[in-house]
């Protein structure tokens, strides 16, 4: 915290730092002087014994708390002492505070790693703050005329009473757009986020937000061969990953079954003499793609010690709270509360886990890059008529209760953007018309749903000049991927004080992915082409050519069978009504729509979450403890696996 006016208060300073328990279990650390106080709670990977924070500079003028890992550390370090630097521990985060002493601000640019940071300069009476190039590691602040407050997570911010949590109309919106929260802003006023690749520097009463990286799609490379193209990709795969499993504490893999895990165990594997202990999550019934059998697979070829779970409804509902305790943005994600059941079970054995995300934002690998590809081209093809063709589709699929042709119907009617910028998960959005249907005559006077989606409007601006495919890799690079994944990712995983490595989003990885052709990425309906085509060999053919399962969970059919009554008791319950967002009927409506079969399961968990967020972050009820945020008990059951050693 930095306050221009007033001391800092140590206990306040406590306060905050204990919120973060859980990402830090194993040590605390303060430093507060005046107007700057600094907190720190640490997961020991790094250098166990010297890597207290927070840490200064030789002589007490630079201070900094550090969130992450910087993989690069061990180059840098040398770099560092041949420029006279001299160190008194072996932690990375020494190696950033001497990066700023050297290049100031311009100490991000040689960072290789997921991080956030704040660094106190005493000389400059600065505070700058830091967060990696694609959002692994959040960074929330919030700011007024007199102090900025930070956190790593929203929770230790609101330790301090004095800041207000008022919620604004047109955020819900939103999050009701997109299901999760895009850009800077969280649903508090004046609470945000750092965004990824920025920089924040207080100073003089004035705040400069600055943007230091981003991914460039402009300059791909078509002289190289296909074959060259495969031997890069390899080689920055095996380098990653040794990257990547730099600790000193067990590291282990999050196993999907599928083909971005499986590849980055392949080369761990190589690395190792020692079996990697692996971990995955799958569903025994309820229509979803049981993901075991092919994890189970990969651990048998590669060696490992694999632990498997599975998760039912009853868990499902149990984690719920927990879930959006942790997550603390609404994020309609229902496998994030899986990965934090596998996470419980993973954190009784290894302190690291790596996993596969990123693969599809970088390579091309959602179905979508390649059916919004070619639906383009079909409209195309139509040119004036596109929208009297579509608006007849609409018609027709309001006629015929299909939501897929309305949905269709409507992307024909509008550019690409329009329809591309509020894309979820789902094919089923919560469409301008459906949410004004929705929003209560108050609510509506304050917001517009026609104007939803200007949160990502600017990363549409800045891709002008790329091809199709090219504009959907940048956008959910820099909106779906860490407004959505990589919130869980970390949330979830943090939450067990288990660290989460994503390889594949290592900006080396992703800039070389950014250059790659469009057709070494979608080819002939073939999506991850080059990697598919690289990894051929190295991962078992019934994982290499298995269609993308995008870990499900069936929550639509929960939502329909053992949850549907508890999700009615949450949704028409009078504290839920009295908000005055929404109109009663209409909600009523989309329970029986969806109890009926129409399938609104997404616009139903996502008003089940928002209403939990409610209680727990603005109504402050018990249950900020978990206990009482869905009226009866509700007590985390104990985590039981089967273990499956695959080890000769």
């Amino acid at each position: 915290m930095f306050d221009r006016e007033e001391s800092v208060s140590n206990v306040l300073i406590k306060d905050m730092a204990d919120a973060l328990v859980h990402r830090g279990p194993d040590d605390d650390g303060f430093y507060v002087l005046g107007q700057i106080g600094l907190g720190f709670r640490r997961l020991s990977i790094i250098d166990l014994s010297g890597g207290h924070q927070p840490l200064s500079n030789e002589d007490g003028t630079i201070w900094i708390v550090f969130n992450g890992e910087i993989y690069n550390y061990l180059a840098l370090r040398r770099e560092l002492m041949a420029k006279g630097h001299d160190f008194k521990t072996k932690s990375d985060t020494e190696v950033i505070v001497h990066l700023y002493e050297e290049y100031g601000a311009d100490c991000v640019h040689h960072l290789r790693g997921m991080f956030a940071f704040a660094i106190w300069d005493a000389q400059e009476r600065s505070l700058f703050l830091a967060r990696d190039r694609v959002g692994i590691k959040p960074l929330y602040y919030y700011a007024n005329k007199r102090f900025l407050a930070f956190g790593s997570e929203i929770k230790a911010i609101l330790a301090d009473s004095a800041i207000p949590r008022e919620v604004a109309p047109e955020l819900i919106d939103r999050f009701l757009t997109y299901y999760y929260m895009p850009g800077g802003e969280t649903l508090l006023r004046n609470l945000y986020k750092l965004e990824p690749g920025h920089t924040l520097l207080a100073k003089n009463g004035k705040f400069e937000i600055r943007r230091y990286w981003d991914l460039d799609f402009s300059r791909s490379d078509h002289r190289q061969s296909g074959r060259d193209m495969e031997e890069q990709l390899l080689c920055l795969l095996d380098e990653t990953v040794q990257l990547h499993m730099i600790s000193d504490v067990p590291v282990g893999f999050l196993l999907s079954g599928g083909l971005d895990s499986t590849a980055l165990l392949s080369f761990a594997a190589q690395k190792t003499d020692k079996p990697i202990s692996t971990f995955t999550i799958g569903f025994s019934s309820d229509g979803v793609v049981d993901e075991r059998p092919y994890a189970k697979l990969a651990a048998e070829r590669y060696g490992s010690k694999h632990f498997e779970l599975s998760i039912s409804q009853e868990d499902f509902a149990t984690f719920l709270p927990g879930y959006v305790w942790h997550m603390e943005e609404p994020v309609c994600e229902p496998p994030a509360i899986a990965l934090n059941y596998i996470s419980k079970l993973a954190s009784q054995h290894v302190k690291v886990l790596i996993s596969g995300e990123g693969g599809d934002e970088a390579f091309g690998g959602y179905e979508n890059y390649r059916n919004i590809f070619w639906f383009e081209h079909i409209k195309a093809a139509f040119g004036p008529l596109q929208r009297p063709v579509g608006t007849g589709m609409e018609s027709l699929g309001k006629a015929a209760n299909s939501r897929v042709l309305t949905k269709y119907g409507c992307r024909m009617s509008v550019p690409f953007a329009d329809y591309y910028l509020g894309r979820t998960s789902s094919p089923f959005e919560f469409f301008p018309r459906e949410r004004s249907r929705l929003y209560s005559e108050e609510m509506l006077r304050h917001i517009n749903v026609e104007h939803s989606l200007g949160a990502t409007r600017k990363y549409m601006s800045r891709t002008r000049d790329y091809n199709v495919l090219n504009k959907m890799l940048y956008i959910d690079t820099h909106s779906w991927l860490p407004d959505d994944l990589l919130v869980k990712a970390d949330k979830m995983t943090m939450a067990n004080s288990v660290e989460l490595r994503v390889p594949l989003l290592d900006h080396k990885v992703l800039e070389f992915a950014a250059r790659l052709p469009r057709n070494m990425k979608v080819r002939r309906g073939i999506t991850k082409y080059l990697a598919k085509k690289a990894l051929r060999g190295r991962v078992p053919e019934e994982i290499l050519n298995r269609p993308k399962a995008g870990f499900p969970v069936p929550y639509r059919a929960w939502l329909r069978s053992g949850l549907q009554g508890w999700v009615n008791e949450i949704l028409m319950d009078p504290r839920t009504l009295c908000r005055g967002y929404f109109q009663q009927r209409t909600v009523e409506e989309l329970i029986q729509r969806n109890s009926s079969g129409s399938d609104y399961s997404k616009e139903i968990f996502s008003l089940v979450v928002l209403e939990l967020w409610f209680r727990t972050f603005v109504d402050q009820s018990p249950a900020t403890t978990l206990a009482e945020v869905c009226g009866p008990a509700i007590v985390a059951p104990a985590v039981k696996a089967s273990y499956l050693s695959c080890v000769q």
